[in-house]
């Protein structure tokens, strides 16, 4: 069966990177999964660092983990903002001990240290936020995509083939 028919959340806000949004929303519609937008406010317009504009369809504190089969964390500068919203936070964490598929890319790897999953877990993420993944616990490795149990983590939009290979073989 593969993806095909699988609940998908992708998180938004403000100054997200648009490559690590947009490219994970089509891909997995492409495999036939239900894409579902959420953030802080159901219906509120998010700009991306290039300016591309996506709305969310649903706010995080309507959002039951148990409902949905991953969550897909863009970076950008959006998760600095995802993390100022406790439900946000929340999501992340019950995905994650829910033992669904958790994405993070580039800088997302910030919810995974406010979601506090992270204390011995093999993860990557922009070599800016090393440090902020280390002191949560992490083990940090410099590669294109790391796969620790149903957290999977990426560098760059650079490594967006390799993120959703490893997305879409998770979810198979």
């Amino acid at each position: 069966m593969g993806a095909q028919g699988k609940k998908i959340l992708l998180m938004v806000e403000e100054l997200y990177n648009d490559r690590e949004f947009w490219y994970p929303y089509y891909r997995l519609l492409e495999e036939g999964c239900r894409v579902e937008v959420v953030s802080s406010r159901a219906g509120a317009i998010h700009g991306g660092a290039a300016g591309i504009k996506a709305k969310s369809d649903l706010a995080a504190d309507q959002v039951r983990a148990a409902a949905y089969d991953a969550l897909i964390i863009p970076g950008g500068y959006a998760p600095d903002h995802m993390r100022r919203h406790p439900a946000m936070v929340k999501l992340v964490a019950d995905m994650v001990r829910g033992e669904k598929v958790v994405a993070a890319i580039c800088h997302a790897g910030w919810m995974l240290v406010s979601a506090g999953v992270l204390k011995g877990r093999k993860v990557t993420g922009f070599f800016a936020i090393k440090d902020d993944l280390v002191n949560a616990g992490a083990d940090y490795v410099d590669r294109e995509v790391v796969v620790d149990g149903n957290i999977i983590t990426s560098r760059t939009p650079d490594d967006l083939p390799a993120f959703l290979k490893a997305i879409i073989a998770a979810l198979a």
